[in-house]
């Protein structure tokens, strides 16, 4: 089944062509425009100027990818869009567009979920992994950990209550006078520091849950620079780094491991922007070997939006007898 696909759920425009069989995921084009110079201005995502940027590459964009699959969308045989959760007037362009191009040319369409097409990313790194499996989703707006019973059941088992893991790196890498989008840099700087300089407290929720709160991991780290800066002028931002990281990636580390035994898995898919986090990656791998868990992680290039991990999703979606029309509306959050 050829497949065109539409991300625009946050600050990034995508479309891509996927053919999605049985036995074949293969990825035809991929395109996707990125707004981080725009917003870098402003030190995060502005809504209203991630929408008008949405409306200006969309159209382009997307007939770019179905001529680079070398198709036409005479040969499309379905149309998926990222419908919830994100920004809204960013999904308006998505989902609106996306309902244009199928009723025009007789197509059917089929909203996808955000969060669940991120982990069908791993989809295509990964042609022989099928559900059952726990899949943690860890992106500069969602934290989440699900189980993943079908290909299109999803039960959230824990989340984050307030802000997500993402959103913490940004927001304590600006403060430290890093760039935005901050996370990647924070890394690579966390590479160079002492994971133990700082004693951060803990993401993971105590008590029979596997929810997360980030907002006291963040808030933390931030009076602790503007503390050492009033106190000494400067701040070992490598140490810092190394520390909020060393935080951040054993209370997912810790929640994974309570999620997956509670429920049973021996498969892990760890997905999202946050997922190409280097040190999430080693925690990750090294927990899994210690239960002797399979771990499944997309490439790095499917790790933050794309289009294509929509198109993964919404195969399965319309396979399973979901289909949508032109009354589909976005929703910014999960319904």
């Amino acid at each position: 089944m050829l497949i065109l696909s539409i991300e625009s759920s946050c600050d990034e425009t995508s479309a891509a062509v996927v053919k999605m069989t049985d036995t074949e995921r293969q990825i035809l084009s991929n395109f996707t425009a990125s707004q981080i110079e725009t917003h870098k201005l402003f030190g995060g995502v502005v809504p209203e100027i991630a929408s008008r940027a949405h409306i200006e590459a969309i159209s382009g964009l997307t007939y770019s990818a179905i001529e680079e699959a070398g198709v036409s969308v005479s040969d499309l045989e379905l149309v998926g869009v990222t419908a919830y959760p994100g920004l809204i007037g960013a999904l308006l362009v998505g989902v609106n567009f996306a309902k244009s191009l199928a009723y025009a040319n007789h197509i059917p369409l089929v909203a996808v979920n955000h969060t669940h097409a991120h982990a069908a990313a791993a989809y295509f790194t990964y042609p022989e992994l099928k559900p059952p499996y726990i899949a943690l989703t860890a992106s500069g707006g969602h934290t989440s950990i699900s189980d993943v019973t079908s290909y299109t059941e999803f039960k959230v088992i824990g989340r984050t209550r307030d802000d997500a893991a993402g959103e913490a790196f940004d927001k304590v890498a600006r403060v430290l006078g890093i760039p935005y989008p901050g996370g990647a840099e924070l890394d690579r700087l966390a590479s160079s520091g002492c994971p133990n300089a700082v004693s951060f407290p803990s993401a993971a929720i105590h008590g029979e849950t596997f929810d997360f709160s980030f907002s006291g991991l963040k808030t933390a780290a931030i009076n602790y620079i503007n503390s050492a800066k009033q106190k000494y002028g400067a701040v070992n931002s490598a140490d810092i780094a190394a520390s909020l990281t060393k935080s951040v990636v054993t209370s997912i580390s810790s929640r994974i491991e309570a999620a997956a035994n509670h429920c049973g898995r021996d498969k892990i898919v760890l997905a999202g922007g946050v997922a190409a986090n280097s040190h999430l990656r080693r925690e990750i791998t090294a927990l899994c070997k210690k239960n002797r868990w399979k771990l499944y992680m997309p490439d790095l290039k499917l790790c933050g939006d794309n289009a294509a991990m929509v198109g993964a999703q919404a195969y399965f979606n319309y396979m399973s007898g979901k289909k949508d029309g032109i009354t589909l509306n976005a929703c910014a959050t999960v319904r």
